[in-house]
């Protein structure tokens, strides 16, 4: 009871992953199936099978979910995702899989199907597997997620890392159209005003709380009375030139300057700024008390009526833009 060559060369292009209908297409009998399944195939989803009786690999197991999802579907959301490289996503259960209406949305075992009508997006192959593009895959991916640390993460490493356009983002999130897209306008605003790191996320979005402090400007362009370029901070308020600083190395790679960062005191407090830093470790424990440390700090600059003569370019999704 073996197979036929159509069959081997199916299996073959496909991780040893068949389906119960391509098996039949390829000339395998009902009978040979019945024998085999439980011998020396693994049932994996309903219809698909592994020709083998080992575990599947991810490898096996990615293409056995787009394989039950049925002709033209493709992985998406956070297994898209994590294919692209994007670390704060993982090769998790359940498969993301995305299938063009009318097909319908359903769960088949470890598998999370989902009918769309957005069927213009580039598709890549690799192997056997179909992939969605980054930019959607991220987009999904980060309204997946349940928490908004969660998404502002997965958004952030993708841009930081120069993996996908501000503009592109937008486009999809514009796209789906679905519950969610506040916060993931919310996100990508927070990227596009220059946060770089999760924990700067977390500064910008804490500070946005208070009641006493000005709007806050992120990792704006800061130029010194005679012209020189000084450290950019991550949080910058203008109107007493005060610095608020991440204080972590973990987090000022990728062209931060993390040396720079270490000794922001020098060149800023040079020329007057007033500098608070901050830990992402304090942020997480006690952000209410970090935030009552920067409000003090800002109000004692307040109280001085002396600002640094220094010009900051706030940075944007159209550039910068002069403010000091």
């Amino acid at each position: 009871m073996g197979l036929t060559d159509a069959a081997t060369a199916v299996a073959e292009s496909q991780c040893g992953i068949v389906t119960r209908r391509q098996l039949l297409a390829a000339g395998v009998t009902r009978e040979t199936m019945r024998w085999r399944v439980g011998r020396d195939w693994r049932l994996l989803l309903p219809g698909v099978y592994a020709l083998q009786t080992g575990l599947p690999t991810d490898q096996q197991r990615l293409v056995a979910a787009q394989l039950v999802a049925g002709d033209g579907a493709w992985l998406a959301g956070s297994t898209a995702a994590a294919l692209h490289g994007i670390t704060g996503c993982r090769l998790g259960m359940p498969v993301k899989v995305l299938v063009p209406t009318p097909r319908r949305s359903r769960r088949i075992a470890w598998v999370d199907v989902r009918s769309t009508t957005l069927v213009g997006e580039p598709v890549l192959t690799r192997g056997p597997l179909r992939l969605g593009c980054l930019a959607r895959a991220v987009v999904d991916a980060a309204a997946e997620t349940a928490d908004e640390r969660g998404a502002r993460a997965i958004v952030i490493e993708a841009v930081q890392r120069r993996l996908v356009r501000l503009d592109d983002l937008e486009h999809w999130v514009d796209a789906r159209g679905r519950p969610g897209s506040i916060r993931l306008r919310r996100v990508l605003a927070e990227v596009a005003a220059g946060a770089w790191s999760v924990p700067e996320s977390d500064l910008l979005a804490l500070i946005r709380t208070s009641t006493r402090l000005p709007r806050p400007m992120a990792n704006p362009l800061l130029t010194g009375p005679s012209g020189e370029a000084l450290t950019s901070p991550d949080v910058w308020f203008d109107e007493v030139g005060m610095a608020v600083m991440v204080q972590s190395r973990r987090y000022h790679a990728d062209g931060l300057d993390w040396e720079a960062t270490v000794v922001q005191g020098s060149d800023l407090s040079a020329v007057r700024v007033v500098v608070v830093g901050v830990t992402p470790a304090a942020l997480a424990r006690d952000p209410g008390a970090q935030l009552r440390r920067i409000e003090r700090a800002h109000e004692a600059a307040v109280r001085t009526g002396v600002r640094a003569p220094v010009t900051a370019q706030e940075r944007g999704a159209d550039g910068l833009r002069e403010v000091g």
